[in-house]
């Protein structure tokens, strides 16, 4: 990850009153709220509990801002964004974060007015999937039995298209049928020019494009000259402005939207944006620029905006019911701040990954290391990612680990273990492999891991044959090193190298177990036989390295040490039966006892933790009150954190404050918990949701 304490971001700080979907009192108030969550440049949240507190954010921090106002019977209210401060903030009643949709709620006049970010994150459709689509709905009815003009206004600056705001830009409209539509991007246009953790996407075009027929105006226009023709007349210029291109700060030039909603009594009535970003080319693949996935059938920008329009309806019908059922299936797995938590960080894990299309118009999914050193496809970072992929499509943590497989059998790789990562995202070319990260144990661990839990999604190994030999080195590897690893890292390389670490052994003891398994499945009894009584030998030997008094040891070489056994929780979600059941129950009694209010510590050298391992830990519960209790204190770090980012992994245990580390898809390691239920694994994995 090459990350250590000193290069996090100053945290963003809002203090804001308490908002709640359920009640003032009980809701649950995400550190951010996820408005566009589509991969890592089309990232952008609030910040703040309230919609009109602040203005809207990338992922970093920085301001991406989009700003809507409502105009009911000539005053005019604001509902998202904390400009033009003196125009009256609409009451904000209710906010829910659902997995595909974020909902709020708001009072002006005598005007109930609903506004929907929708990202159809469906993870069985890989077309809808793969489109850069969010959509922005409005929806208004009279509360108070009158009926009322309302006019609805949107705007976004130029800062979604830019890195820095200095960067020139230029806009138009687009064509598309049926549609109104207008783009904007940067002047000169640095496709894939640069790579890194803390940047913001400087190429392609941003489309914003609403229906033709539901009384559309629209223009790109200087913010100001937008914002006080709305508030003044309820309407926008009849033309944009030309003076371009210029800096994204000059003036602010913003495209513009206004919806004439008419005269609404107790009906609802409702409109909505179409937002997309075409990055033409998202990723560099070992040197050959790779085309995003939704144009795999040759498909252009418009047919993309006719595509995303025509199935708004059925996506709005189909999301609903996925979150209906998909939130049902959490709370009764984990109880309600179970899935609370899981609906927050749903969106964020699939918004680090992009699917593209790989050499050969196959698919590939490439992460991002978001907010830690921005590598590309990090091993180490795909794994605690895994269980949401392995949970509602494995066939996406197949397209996610390829490129390092292929890789990693290619003769640019000479080493007998797994790589760590391919270079640092959007350029997936791979480093000089003496120069990359090396976690040998780590590495090979996790990819023997997640291969055989997509064997067991699947039923099947097949994709694992497709790499046996490669399987076989990395399985080789591990049984001469993996019981007591040296002086090496671990995917928690923040707390330093660390030799005989227990967990790390751990892991390998389950990799080996994993390998043993996956030969059985493929008919390889003697493979399968020799593997699994090395796997038993091992788990019995390290039961004694790492014996302490009423728990087991950090490191083999440390006594009165302890750390979480995290990686413990493939026994049970693959079926291994390698350690004793006694083994997790002591451990879950011990990490009860060093718990505070906002969960438990990750090892006895500091008291931070990281929710991913949490919630691995607290999956080895075997009854799900006692998982409950377990989770308990990461829900109120999630609820309660004054760090005010979005969904952090690595946070102090003392006063819920994050360490480092934020927006990053590990979050996705909190649907584990579901894979230790096998029957509602197999029916999400299986598309029978």
């Amino acid at each position: 990850m090459k990350f250590r304490l000193r290069a996090f971001m100053v945290p963003f700080f809002i203090t804001c009153a308490f908002v709640s979907a359920r009640s003032a009192e009980n809701a649950f108030r995400p550190p951010a709220v996820p408005l566009i969550a589509v991969d890592p440049y089309f990232s952008i949240w609030s910040f703040a509990d309230h919609l009109t507190y602040d203005a809207t954010r990338h992922w970093t921090g920085e301001r991406m801002t989009m700003q809507s106002l409502v105009r009911v019977d000539g005053k005019t209210y604001r509902i998202m964004g904390n400009e033009p401060s003196k125009v009256t903030p609409a009451r904000q009643l209710n906010l829910n974060v659902l997995p595909t949709r974020t909902v709020y709620a708001f009072q002006a006049g005598g005007v109930r007015l609903q506004l929907v970010f929708l990202t159809p994150d469906l993870p069985q459709d890989l077309d809808v999937l793969a489109r850069p689509v969010t959509y922005l709905a409005w929806e208004a009815r009279s509360t108070d039995g009158k009926r009322h003009q309302v006019a609805i206004y949107y705007d976004n600056t130029a800062e979604l298209v830019v890195n820095t705001p200095d960067e020139k830009v230029v806009w138009g409209a687009a064509s598309a049928t049926n549609l109104s539509v207008l783009r904007m991007g940067t002047a000169d246009q640095p496709i894939l020019k640069q790579a890194g953790d803390r940047i913001r996407i400087d190429w392609g075009y941003l489309y914003v494009a609403a229906p033709q027929s539901e009384s559309t105006q629209n223009a790109v226009l200087d913010e100001r000259a937008a914002i006080q023709a709305f508030t003044s007349t309820g309407s926008l210029p009849a033309t944009s402005d030309t003076r371009m291109p210029r800096p994204a700060n000059d003036h602010w030039p913003v495209i513009a939207f206004a919806f004439n909603l008419g005269n609404v009594g107790r009906s609802a009535v409702s409109r909505h944006l179409i937002l997309a970003y075409d990055e033409i080319y998202p990723i560099e693949y070992f040197h050959t620029r790779l085309r995003p996935y939704w144009q795999h059938q040759n498909a252009k920008i418009s047919d993309l905006l006719e595509s995303a329009e025509h199935d708004y309806n059925p996506l709005n019908a189909r999301s609903k019911s996925f979150d209906q059922k998909l939130m049902a299936d959490l709370t009764r797995t984990g109880g309600e701040p179970y899935a609370e938590v899981a609906a927050l960080a749903y969106r964020q894990a699939f918004a680090a990954n992009k699917l593209a299309l790989g050499p050969n118009d196959e698919p590939l999914m490439f992460l991002k290391e978001i907010s830690s050193c921005g590598c590309a496809q990090t091993a180490d970072v795909i794994y605690p990612e895994a269980p949401i992929l392995l949970l509602l499509n494995p066939k996406l943590l197949e397209y996610s680990l390829i490129p390092l497989l292929d890789y990693a059998r290619s003769n640019r790789w000479p080493y007998p273990y797994a790589p760590h990562d391919l270079g640092t995202y959007p350029i997936d070319n791979a480093r000089v492999p003496s120069k990359m990260e090396s976690m040998p144990v780590e590495e090979s661990g996790n990819m023997l891991l997640m291969i055989a839990a997509i064997a067991k999604a699947e039923g099947n190994a097949s994709f694992a044959n497709r790499y046996w030999p490669l399987l076989s080195k990395w399985a080789d590897y591990l049984k001469a090193h993996g019981l007591d690893p040296g002086n090496q890292l671990c995917t928690d390389d923040f707390t330093g190298l660390l030799a005989h670490n227990a967990n790390l052994s751990l892991k390998a003891i389950e990799a080996l177990g994993s390998y043993a398994m996956l030969a059985g499945m493929l008919g390889k009894k003697h493979t399968a036989e020799t593997y699994r009584k090395t796997a038993e030998d091992y788990a019995l030997k390290w039961m004694r390295m790492a014996a302490d008094a009423g728990h087991t040891r950090l490191a083999f070489d440390r006594p009165h040490t302890w750390s979480q056994k995290y990686n413990l929780v493939w026994d049970r979600v693959l079926g291994l039966k390698l350690f004793p059941e006694s083994l997790a129950r002591q451990e879950l009694t011990y990490y009860r006892k060093q718990a505070t209010a906002f969960g438990f510590p990750l090892d006895s050298r500091s008291a931070f933790t990281k929710l991913d391992w949490e919630a691995w830990s607290a999956s080895l519960a075997e009854s799900d009150i006692l998982f409950r209790s377990l989770f308990s204190g990461l829900y109120h770090f999630a609820n309660a954190t004054p760090t005010r980012v979005p969904l952090s992994d690595w946070y102090w245990t003392v006063d819920g404050t994050q360490v480092g580390f934020q927006a990053r898809p590990v979050v996705g390691g909190i649907y584990i918990r579901m894979l230790t239920h096998a029957a509602l694994w197999k029916k999400w994995a299986s598309g029978n949701e």
